[in-house]
């Protein structure tokens, strides 16, 4: 499948801003089921200082707010070939080790809730018992906006019944590491065919199976990722893989507006 995908992310401050620092994660990479087939990103207000790919393998930009600036306007898009391989992402081959994904953070570190919502998957096998966990989440935990934030645990975010995608992966994320199993967060982008226009990114989780390696879960959907997802990081929580994130120096307050575009592109329209 060709994906056209367009993220807009704009900052707007009441007062100019003396000093900020941005960190961009919005440049997907060749990758088992996904290629690029170009992609720019474009920034507003702000200067690029250094691109690098940090120890999780994902590309990365710093930039730095111009001096006095009430407006940063961050624009990435291109067009990305995807394949479907039913969630399975492949073997593990980075410089981090497979054991540390199954550290815990202070977003992933499981309670009493999590505990039982882990003992409840039921399944012979590890891969039958994270479909059958994947079930669980989305039944347990309602899809609803602004019920939590990005700063939420899984284990408050499972309490409260309600959150967005980022909190369904945390709360599986940590059940499988409290079933030995390492998982991983990532973050990206997802097709909905009635819904080409969105206000966020997206986000599932990874879990490392024996036989089959990262395998994708996505309790938001109840489906393991296919040809409509676009993968862009991958870290141990959100705050490994947020699209953007960083500091800012000032008094003024932040107003944040995102536009997220994702269609499918016939393939002669792409390789133009």
């Amino acid at each position: 499948m060709y994906l056209k995908i367009s993220h807009t992310t704009e900052y707007h401050y009441d007062e100019p801003v003396q000093y900020a620092l941005q960190r961009l994660r919005l440049t997907p990479v060749n990758l088992p089921g996904q290629t690029v087939r170009n992609w720019k990103t474009l920034v507003d207000g702000a200067a690029i200082e250094v691109s690098y790919d940090d120890q999780f393998g994902n590309r990365t930009h710093l930039v730095s707010l111009d001096a006095d600036r009430t407006t940063l306007c961050i624009e990435a898009n291109g067009e990305v070939e995807t394949e479907d391989r039913a969630g399975v992402f492949g073997a593990h081959q980075s410089y981090v080790p497979l054991w540390l994904y199954a550290r815990e953070t202070p977003l992933t570190k499981p309670g009493k809730r999590i505990r039982e919502l882990a003992k409840a998957a039921g399944g012979a096998t590890e891969l039958e018992r994270m479909h059958a966990l994947m079930a669980i989440i989305h039944e347990t935990v309602r899809y609803e906006q602004g019920e939590t934030q990005v700063g939420t645990s899984a284990e408050e975010a499972l309490e409260r019944g309600k959150g967005v995608c980022q909190d369904h992966a945390h709360i599986l994320i940590s059940a499988a590491r409290t079933l030995g199993l390492p998982a991983r967060y990532v973050s990206g982008y997802l097709m909905m065919e009635d819904h080409p226009q969105q206000t966020a990114s997206h986000a599932w989780a990874d879990v490392h199976i024996a036989g089959l390696g990262w395998v994708g879960f996505d309790p938001a959907n109840k489906v393991c990722p296919d040809d409509r997802y676009v993968r862009i990081a991958s870290g141990l929580c959100y705050r490994d893989a947020a699209p953007v994130s960083g500091l800012v120096h000032g008094t003024g307050t932040e107003t944040l507006k995102v536009a997220v575009t994702v269609e499918q592109q016939g393939q002669s329209q792409a390789q133009n």
